[in-house]
């Protein structure tokens, strides 16, 4: 998958999604919400209600953001809420000011890159410091931070499970013990603080050689790791490529990687208590192993609907 899932873009496309704005965005609902009205989305005109139930739920470009912003509208219209949806808005900056300005209410996010974007200056890295950090600075959005899910789709490193099972390893730190390996990765890897210089400085790893290799954990990345040209990856760790091919994921113990848990987002005037109830009752039980099951069934040859994939996890899970 694409580095820009979690809104890591170049100025261009963020200012291509400031100017796209939420024009065409309106979506219908098969699992209890509605559309916004198409003329008032590509007027840039706000379409919430005065109505603390009345909810518009936005999200970001991809797939998995869009199937978690139907999972906490479905749950939310299955309470009584009026539910709305404009999906696919686009990048951070553009959904995030549609937020700040009323144009929709509730969006899904992932904690590290939300506490980056509104402090640059953050080096937060485990969920309690992040979300605390988050909470500090959300107010600007107008909106707040709800509970975190357990559910995170951040960077993680991968072997096969052959590799895994020879040299013993479950965690990053058990790479000491596997000698000279070769991690692939994007080639800012190479100098990020949580990259190469952060396995030797947080975990002690000295033989790790680098393969850069540019496209964000997807296909070329894993023939690398399959062909045994090396031997660990950095994969986001919702892939379905990690379950396809039954890769284990390394644990992070000492939290080299900053949470990117996945946390809901409201508008201060829609946060009321039942609504938190339902939206903390939903990242409870919302788990990493889960977005991948919905990831790898996105991608599948049968293109099931992101509702419809909402829908099953809701149903399965009680809601």
């Amino acid at each position: 998958m694409s580095i820009t899932r979690r809104g890591v873009l170049g100025a261009a496309a963020v200012a291509a999604a400031l100017t796209l704005g939420l024009a065409g965005c309106a979506s219908s609902s098969t699992i209890g919400g509605s559309g916004a009205s198409s003329s008032a989305a590509a007027s840039g005109g706000a379409t919430t209600s005065g109505d603390a139930k009345s909810i518009v739920v936005g999200s970001a470009n991809f797939g998995e953001n869009e199937i978690l912003g139907y999972i906490y509208g479905g749950a939310l219209a299955d309470k009584g809420y009026t539910v709305s949806y404009k999906p696919a808005i686009g990048a951070r900056a553009a959904y995030l000011a549609a937020l700040k300005s009323g144009e929709i209410n509730f969006v899904p996010e992932y904690a590290g890159s939300l506490l980056s974007y509104l402090d640059q200056t953050a080096n937060a890295k485990s969920g309690d410091a992040v979300k605390s950090g988050i909470d500090q600075k959300i107010s600007t959005l107008n909106a707040k931070a709800l509970d975190l899910a357990q559910a995170a789709d951040s960077d993680s490193l991968n072997v096969t499970s052959s590799f895994a099972k020879q040299k013993g390893l479950t965690s990053i730190a058990d790479l000491s013990k596997a000698g000279a390996v070769t991690l692939a990765a994007n080639p800012e890897f190479a100098t990020r603080p949580d990259g190469i210089k952060g396995l030797e400085s947080v975990y002690g790893l000295k033989d790790i050689k680098f393969k850069a290799i540019n496209d964000g954990g997807g296909p070329t990345t894993l023939k690398a790791l399959l062909s045994g040209q090396v031997q660990v990856a950095d994969i986001y760790s919702t892939t379905p490529s990690i379950k396809q091919n039954k890769l284990v994921t390394l644990t992070d113990p000492k939290n080299l990687f900053a949470s990117q848990q996945v946390v809901p987002i409201v508008s201060t005037s829609k946060a009321t208590s039942d609504l938190e109830s339902i939206v903390n009752g939903v990242s409870a039980k919302l788990t990493t192993n889960d977005l991948l099951d919905l990831n790898t069934q996105a991608a599948g040859s049968a293109k099931p609907d992101y509702q419809a994939l909402a829908k099953a996890w809701l149903s399965k899970n009680g809601f």
